[in-house]
């Protein structure tokens, strides 16, 4: 992952209701949800949602899918584990590596 890439990831979860939503859908794994089911739990309007979702979307975290009259979200799990990864990976190496 390069740096822009996990800045425009990172500034998306940068908003409670975003983080919020990220985490419920952790949560939910790879089934995902309903967006009506993410509404229900977090308890907001449908238009503050799709708002949100549409940020969700264009960082390419997040994914929708049409099935029958349901619009249903799940993560990108692979990016999610690529900005991870990408976060983590010096870890503990000192500042000048190893």
């Amino acid at each position: 992952m390069e740096l822009d890439k996990a800045a425009i990831c990172l500034a998306k979860l940068g908003n409670p209701v975003r983080l919020a939503m990220f985490r419920l859908l952790v949560k939910a794994g790879d089934e995902g949800l309903a967006v009506g089911d993410i509404q229900k739990e977090l308890d907001m309007p449908h238009s503050t949602l799709s708002h949100h979702i549409s940020h969700m979307i264009t960082s390419g975290l997040l994914i929708q899918s049409r099935e029958g009259r349901v619009l249903r979200c799940r993560l990108d799990y692979k990016l999610t584990e690529n900005l991870l990864e990408y976060l983590m990976k010096d870890c503990c190496k000192g500042l000048h590596g190893s």
